[in-house]
């Protein structure tokens, strides 16, 4: 282990002192602001003294893990971050891509898992609303949400109670605002049980010129705080975040914000309006650590200091401390670098939208972080020591004996299965995992602002870009069954999965936002997972020239010391140049010609099946082939170019009799039946059920096909047809050499559609 303190140097600062009332600095106290001995030393060395209440406080937010990314930063810069068409890699509020035609997008994931824990409604509305500002100070306006959840099994009260309350957050945030939510993934699993996870990812358009960054510029330039007041809501949210979940941790629903989608629109409006004004120089969202962290991280980029007085700040509550403003995550709040002399036109502006702007203080030339309360200075620290100077660490990495023994669970003998596959194949289709997610996205608006060309429930959400042949797609993957089994295979295979549901909505895949979710990176098994994960995120992303361009690490997702799955979900972005290239995963015409591309393999290991049918998460996951699944995605995106799909759709959990199930039946609007027969040598369950990689199930018109195939195998990608697409009256079919599948297509659609929202009644599927 070793760390890497920065470079500031010693400095005495004796005009602070600590105010009356506030506690004296004790061992205990540093502990329980998640300080280490070594990092409290470190805090003595930069400030030459003892700190104050407040300034421990300060240091103890941005030195959480969810500020100061101290057991992740060093791994993250192997993550490749630049290539031409990226305008703002890593570091701000969020990444910006260039999408030609002088449009740009700015898009980002982020994490609200610990608030979402214990207040489900209102940890995942906060989630929503600080991932739509991390998206509008850039400039760019939202057009688009997406959402990547996880809980435990339905089985249980809580479980369902934190799933209602969750999606209903997500929901009425983005409705309230008026964003289209168009797509994510949920899942459930008993790994999950202790902590759910709420990723909220969200997508913006802008012009290139209007880039605006969260910098303090201009010594002598005004700070203004607009928006909501600030209150005692969320105070160390980010240290919260930053910590193992117990059964004492309802008593932290303090530290969850609370949010006002309407005020978030309000905000939305006004800091856009602001950026175009040519008033400001900078913005930023208070988000973990509220001004704290605004503050310092604009002053640490610009290389500048600043002041702040707290008695000026605009408050909710009588009698706040520095303490209490400082750490405060109340939400809807900007920190606003204005051009000295237009204070008057920026409070304008936001009186406009009825909401406030007042100044609080001042940039300086000092690289100080300076905190006053009137007269008295009550915290004075330098700047890059609070950002760029938080300690990081390489930790020892060890893989868990337990988890190897899982994942050399010997399982062939399920190759020898006698069981009615037609009866598994039916459960499966009613698995949660596998069953169709629109009790989720039914109560979102998905198509509000009217840009969304392809709907939750496909491949990729797609939006039209208004005045452009352009769209851009958006999905979310990660499976985190597989990740815990094998950390890098996992990962391989999220990064790649991510790939082939763009190229299937007919989008080149273009770039990454990442949202590493895993446990406490102190055990060694977990940093272990974690150094695999980002390995393999960036050998993939490095291959399908996607580069990372920001996200989020949410660690110590534990609870009474039992670790969720490691869940390093992948959200990613692509462009579709002409919208008539826009492609669903619906079959779409009786008598289409469906054919397979890729190899069906003898894998198992991590399957739905395993774990509805047998309750196993268990075996290696399917194997991942870098290289190949490159050279699908172009093949793929080829077809669509040259008209030739009429569909496509990725094999993912449930595998092959999964995915032509979903195929099938689509939307549930016009389901169709298929007959399709495979030769494959391969035993009957991984046949059916195993989730081999690489793999994409296409149809298209039958005078079309044989151009299909010499495409795939130009690309060199193994293709087949399997069958074709028949009326529903016709059935669900699949004959394989060893077997013979079928199903009634309205018996398939019931259990499919009715799945979650029996569960939800109480009521499972018989």
């Amino acid at each position: 282990m070793t760390d890497s303190p920065g470079k500031a140097g010693s400095m005495t600062l004796s005009r602070v002192s600590p105010r009356e009332g506030d506690p004296p600095i004790t061992p205990e106290l540093v502990e329980d602001h998640g300080l280490s001995p070594s990092e409290y030393e470190r805090v003595l060395e930069i400030l030459g003294r003892e700190p104050t209440y407040t300034e421990l406080g300060v240091f103890s937010a941005m030195w959480s893990e969810h500020c100061g990314y101290k057991n992740s930063k060093r791994l993250l810069s192997l993550l490749p971050t630049v290539a031409p068409w990226v305008i703002q890699g890593p570091g701000e509020n969020a990444g910006v891509i260039d999408i030609g035609d002088g449009l740009a997008l700015a898009f980002k994931i982020e994490s609200h898992n610990h608030p979402s824990a214990v207040e489900p409604y209102q940890g995942a509305a906060t989630g929503v609303g600080g991932i739509l500002r991390d998206v509008f100070t850039m400039g760019a306006r939202p057009i688009a949400i997406l959402d990547s959840l996880r809980f435990g099994d339905l089985d249980t009260g809580r479980v369902r109670y934190l799933f209602s309350g969750v999606v209903k957050g997500v929901g009425d945030y983005g409705n309230c605002v008026g964003i289209p939510n168009i797509g994510g993934e949920t899942f459930f699993d008993r790994g999950y049980e202790g902590n759910p996870i709420v990723n909220a990812m969200c997508l913006g358009l802008m012009k290139a010129e209007d880039l605006i960054k969260g910098e303090a510029e201009g010594v002598g330039n005004p700070l203004m705080v607009v928006g909501a007041r600030t209150g005692r809501d969320g105070i160390h949210g980010a240290t919260f975040a930053s910590a193992e979940l117990s059964d004492d941790s309802q008593a932290s629903r303090p530290q969850v914000q609370v949010g006002d989608p309407f005020t978030e629109k309000l905000l939305l409006e006004a800091s856009l309006e602001l950026i175009k004004s040519g008033h400001i120089t900078g913005i930023q969202d208070m988000g973990a650590a509220g001004i704290t962290s605004s503050a310092s991280e604009m002053a640490g980029r610009s290389g500048n200091g600043v002041e702040i007085d707290m008695d000026l700040v605009p408050v909710r509550e009588p009698g706040m401390t520095p303490y209490e403003i400082l750490l405060s995550e109340s939400q809807e709040r900007m920190l606003v670098v204005a051009k000295s002399g237009s204070e008057n036109e920026v409070r304008d502006i936001l009186a406009k939208w009825e909401l406030e702007a007042e100044e609080i203080g001042r940039v300086t030339d000092d690289g100080l972080f300076r905190v006053l309360e009137g007269d008295r200075v009550v915290a004075e620290i330098p700047s890059l020591p609070l950002t760029e100077g938080c300690p990081t660490y390489e930790r020892e990495g060890v893989e868990s004996e337990e988890i190897r023994e899982l994942r050399c669970t010997d399982l062939t003998r399920f190759n020898e299965a006698d069981a009615d596959q037609s009866a598994a194949f039916l459960k499966l289709m009613g698995s949660p995992n596998i069953a169709s997610k629109s009790w989720v996205y039914g109560q979102y608006d998905t198509t509000v602002r009217t840009g969304t060309a392809v709907r939750p429930g496909g491949d990729a959400g797609v939006v039209r870009l208004r005045g452009t042949r352009r769209a851009i797609a958006a999905t979310t993957d990660c499976n985190g069954r597989y990740v815990y089994l094998n950390p890098r295979s996992g990962t391989l295979a999220a990064v790649a999965e991510a790939a082939r549901n763009l190229v299937c909505v007919g989008a080149l895949p273009t770039a990454v936002t990442n949202n590493l979710n895993f446990g406490n990176p102190l055990k060694p098994y977990i940093y272990y997972q974690f150094r695999e994960a980002v390995l393999a995120m960036a050998e993939a992303c490095k291959l399908f020239e996607t580069p990372v361009t920001g996200g989020n690490v949410s660690f110590y997702n534990e609870t009474n010391g039992v670790a969720i799955y490691p869940t390093p979900v992948i959200g990613m972005v692509g462009v579709i140049e002409d919208v008539d290239h826009i492609t669903r995963h619906a079959f779409q015409n009786v008598g289409d010609t469906i054919i397979l591309l890729g190899d069906n393999t003898d894998e198992l290991g991590a399957s739905e099946y395993l774990y509805v049918m047998e309750g196993l998460v268990a075996g290696e996951p399917p194997s991942v082939d870098l290289l190949r699944e490159r050279g699908l995605q172009h093949a793929v995106l080829a077809m669509i170019q040259h008209g030739l799909l009429h569909s496509a759709h990725d094999v993912s959990e449930g595998g092959l009799a999964c995915a032509l199930a979903e195929s099938a039946l689509g939307s549930g609007e016009n389901p169709l039946g298929v007959e399709v027969t495979l030769q494959d040598a391969v035993p009957v369950l991984p046949l059916l059920f195993g989730e081999a990689q690489g793999r994409v199930v296409i149809s298209c018109d039958p005078r079309s096909a044989g151009e299909a195939l010499v495409f795939a195998k130009r690309h060199g990608v193994p293709c087949r047809t399997i069958g074709k697409v028949v009326p529903s009256d016709e059935g669900f079919r699949i004959d394989g050499r060893a077997t013979t599948l079928e199903a009634d297509v309205e018996i398939l659609a019931e259990l499919y559609f009715r799945a979650i929202p029996n569960l939800m009644d109480g009521a499972r599927p018989s």
